[in-house]
C-alpha cells in the first residue's frame, strides 16, 4: 500500500509517500511545496493544487492522509490552514482517492515522540523508522509522520472499503 501524507500550510505544505509492505515502511519521496508569501491567497491556493495533483499523478497513491486541524491561537490562521487543508483534499478527491484525517497529537505519538514532540524530535523520529541517511525538510517529515500514521492504522485495522470508491 502507497500512502500519500500531506501537513497543509498556506505558505509551505510537506509532503510524503510511504510504501507499506507487511510490517516494512518505505519512504519513497518527500518534499515541501512553497508558495510566496506576496501572492494572494488564491493564487497559493491553485498553486498548491497544482502541485499536489502532479505529485498524485506521478506517484499513484493508493490513500491520501491529511492533517487534521488544530485548534489555532489566531483565527486568520486557522482559516487560511483550512483552506489548504480544503486544497488537500480536493486533489485527493478528483484522484479519487480514499482521504483520512489524524490529528496532530495521534501523529506524534504514533512515531514515538508522546503527544508534544517538537518538529525536530518528529523528524529525528521519522528518519529512524524509515532509516533515513538524510532527512529531509521539518514539513516534509511531518508529511512522512502522517503517511506513517496511516500506514500503521490501516495495519492494525484495515479500514472497509467506503461505497462509492475504487478498489485499488
Amino acid at each position: 500500500m502507497r500512502v500519500l501524507g500531506i501537513d497543509p500550510g498556506s505558505l509551505r505544505t510537506g509532503w510524503g509517500i510511504v510504501d507499506r509492505n507487511g510490517n516494512r515502511l518505505t519512504a519513497v519521496a518527500a518534499g515541501v511545496i512553497r508558495l510566496d508569501g506576496e501572492d494572494e491567497l488564491h493564487v497559493r491556493l491553485k498553486e498548491m493544487h497544482e502541485a499536489l495533483t502532479a505529485i498524485i499523478g506521478e506517484h499513484a497513491p493508493d490513500e491520501v492522509a491529511v492533517e487534521d486541524i488544530f485548534q489555532a491561537k489566531f483565527a486568520r490562521s486557522a482559516l487560511k490552514l483550512g483552506q489548504a487543508r480544503g486544497v488537500a483534499l480536493l486533489a485527493a478527491a478528483q484522484a479519487e482517492r480514499p482521504v483520512h484525517a489524524y490529528p496532530p497529537a495521534l501523529v506524534k505519538r504514533t512515531v514515538g515522540g508522546g503527544g508534544r514532540a517538537d518538529k525536530q524530535q518528529v523528524a529525528q523520529l521519522v528518519g529512524a523508522i524509515l532509516g533515513l541517511k538524510v532527512l529531509p525538510k521539518v514539513d516534509a517529515t511531518d508529511a512522512l509522520a502522517v503517511a506513517i500514521t496511516h500506514a500503521q492504522a490501516r495495519r492494525v485495522a484495515p479500514i472497509a472499503r467506503r461505497p462509492g470508491s475504487r478498489a485499488r
